[in-house]
This record gives C-alpha cells, structure tokens and sequence, in this order.
C-alpha cells in the first residue's frame, strides 16, 4: 500500500514537472531570445522585461519609454541587449534587430558573444559577406544571426583593398566578434 502510493505520487509529481515550461531565459533560438519572440512589439517590452531595466536611446523627450530604440539592463547593472523596432515612433512596431551584449545569451549550439568566426562558421551556413567601413559582415542562411567582424581580421590580401571581393575564407577562424546580432524581418 505504501509503495502504491508513493509511486503514484511520484508519477504525479514527474507529470506536473514535465508540463511546465521552462524558458532559458539566455537561450537563443530562431524566431527568439528567451521570451522575447520576432512577435513581439515594442509596447510588450515592460512586461516580456519586468525584472530588468529599459533605458529609453531617443532623445526625445515625448517620446514613450518603449519607443524608439531602447537597451536592456539587469537590475544590477549588466547591458544585455540593444533592441531597435522596424518603426521608430510607433510602440506597435515589432522589433527588427537585436545586439547582444552579455555572453550569457547563447544558442542551442552554444554560441555566444565570446564564441570565434570558426564557432560561428562550423555551425553555420554562410551565406553572405559584405565590407562595411570598418570591418564585414557575416550572414547565414540558415539562422537570424549576424556578425560584424573588424577588418584586421581579414587575410593580407584583402584587408587593405576596399573593392576586392570579399569570402568567407578572407576571413581567420580566430577572428572574435564585435558585434553579435539577430535579423527579423519586419512584420506588417
């Protein structure tokens, strides 16, 4: 009798645990950053980030505390994420582009702001690289990732030549990341 009982409350205790969902609130996936979805829209934030700090970048004073871009903080101070919205004076817009900053933001394979190009590219498809002023751009077909890399990173013999076709392979594998970023599309 004991043992049926202990049983059944154990079958009981292992249901209830497998139906919550636990959000990794670090964890990057497509279409999402911990609660934080490609659904999103600006005037959501307070909520999807009522324990953290929102810090308003538009330098209007009218403007609402969720327009605009804004930044994410911990409580305690550490800068987690840059989000900018597909229109930046309508708090319906959904967000557009995400900058992480804190490296506890990973993907499901693992990659955060401390992960090399080599991380980036073995996990990857690259699809695209663009030069940009002081660096390139790294774009893969397969996630909504993308990276900025700075150009003394790049191999001798493109580094200094601003018209010469750029390659994945013109890039070191050690290369680090300078900016880590997430694309969605614009929602209508």
């Amino acid at each position: 009798m004991k043992k049926t009982l202990f049983f059944g409350i154990l079958a009981t205790l292992l249901f209830v645990q497998c139906g919550k969902e636990s959000t990794d609130p670090f964890l990057i996936k497509k279409g999402t950053i911990g609660k934080l979805t490609d659904q999103a829209k600006m005037k959501q934030l307070d909520s999807i980030f009522a324990t953290d700090s929102i810090v308003k970048i538009s330098s209007s004073p009218n403007a609402l505390e969720t327009q605009g871009e804004v930044e994410i903080y911990e409580k305690g101070g550490q800068k987690l994420l840059l989000l900018s919205p597909q229109n930046e004076t309508d708090p319906n817009s959904t967000i557009t582009d995400i900058m992480i900053f804190d490296p506890r933001y990973k993907t499901e394979k693992g990659l955060s702001t401390k992960s090399t190009y080599k991380d980036f590219k073995d996990n990857h498809t690259i699809s695209d690289v663009q030069r940009i002023i002081n660096g390139v751009m790294v774009f893969f077909s397969d996630t909504d990732i993308y990276l900025t890399i700075e150009s003394k990173y790049l191999t001798g013999e493109v580094r200094n030549d601003p018209n010469a076709k750029l390659e994945a392979h013109h890039i070191i594998d050690s290369a680090t990341v300078k900016y880590f970023r997430i694309g969605w599309p614009a929602k209508n």
